[in-house]
């Protein structure tokens, strides 16, 4: 990996109280940078930021992203800002819309406007690999995809365009990344919407059998944090001119003069369901044989789901530079005996 930093910096967090959020957080602390938390707790959590409160460097405001005076408040005199709230979950949004859309949406604009008021340096966003939606390309290149199969794509997919919008009439400088089904610690593992491998987790180490939604053979690039991390970190550091000629090379017709590029996010090889059962299950058993005899329970396919998702990482590793280090299994390893020493 690059072992240039991100350091001596202001740097605003919006969702800095849930899993990614908080994350990136302790690693900016570490490199010694100024950090403002945002958030509202609604789906983080206050134990996810409780080892940062007493650091000087850190600010934690209760607030909502909804509520554009109370952005305007978090993003003063910062210098790049790592948009991380929104509700996700595809099924939370196909239950709720109306709430996913204001969040995801107005929240975002709201954000946007009060970091295009501050002048931030750049303003970096957590994008989705649902954004692709019913296309069958695979892998999933940044340049083409489908139609979205749930509210919560269709506000992912606005994000991107506002975030164009702005850095083309304002000139702001806006990096989306695009997002692969991110794992790791802190993840929660409780809620109707949990991820699929902290609730899994949690069946196995209470002898439960986890739910495979369809027959298992649909697969997902899982993205472990670190690699989220680097990838953060690397939108933010990419000086301008290095940027410009990385995508010169990237793309040999390229013109545009604007920071405003999406890049996913993830390393770039698929685990079926099935293998992740598997993977999970052999893992937690090293801490307990008991999990040996957990076996999964199969339903039916769920609503909006794509049966595969793989992502090409080669315009980040092109113009980033960004390098993912630690891949499905490795991460598996390292997320299974966090939440075992954790649960």
């Amino acid at each position: 990996m690059n072992k240039t930093k991100l350091k001596n910096s202001k740097i605003l967090v919006t969702g800095g109280a849930g899993f990614i959020g908080s994350n990136l957080i302790e690693r900016f602390l570490e490199q010694n940078n100024e950090v403002v938390c945002l958030d509202n707790l609604s789906t983080g959590h206050r134990k996810n930021i409780i080892p940062f409160l007493e650091n000087k460097n850190f600010q934690f405001i209760e607030g909502d992203i909804r509520n554009l005076e109370t952005c305007r408040i978090a993003v003063r005199d910062c210098e790049y800002v790592f948009h991380q709230a929104a509700l996700g979950s595809v099924p939370r949004s196909i239950k709720d819309p109306a709430t996913t859309n204001s969040v995801n949406i107005d929240g975002f604009l709201n954000m946007l406007i009060a970091s295009r008021d501050e002048a931030v340096k750049r303003f970096i966003y957590a994008a989705s690999s649902s954004t692709y939606g019913d296309s069958k390309e695979v892998p999933k290149i940044e340049e083409r995809f489908g139609r979205p199969l749930s509210p919560y794509a269709i506000t992912k997919v606005v994000n991107e365009y506002f975030a164009k919008v702005f850095s083309e009439l304002y000139g702001m400088e806006t990096i989306g990344l695009r997002y692969f089904n991110v794992f790791g610690k802190r993840q929660d593992p409780n809620g109707a919407y949990a991820a699929v491998i902290p609730l899994w987790v949690k069946q196995f180490i209470n002898y439960e059998s986890p739910v495979i939604n369809g027959d298992g053979s649909y697969s997902r690039d899982f993205t472990y944090i670190e690699n989220v991390i680097h990838a953060n970190e690397q939108a933010a550091i990419i000086k301008k001119d290095e940027y410009f000629r990385n995508l010169k090379s990237y793309f040999s017709n390229y013109e545009n003069p604007f920071v405003n590029e999406v890049f996913n996010v993830a390393f770039g090889d698929n685990t079926t369901l099935n293998q992740l059962f598997d993977y999970l299950k052999m893992n937690l058993t090293k801490y307990d044989s008991e999990i040996n005899k957990v076996e999964p329970i199969y339903g039916p396919n769920r609503n909006g789901d794509i049966p595969h998702s793989l992502a090409s990482i080669e315009k980040g590793k092109a113009v980033l530079k960004y390098n993912p280090q630690i891949d499905a299994k490795k991460g598996f390893d390292l997320v299974c005996e966090w939440y075992f020493k954790n649960f």
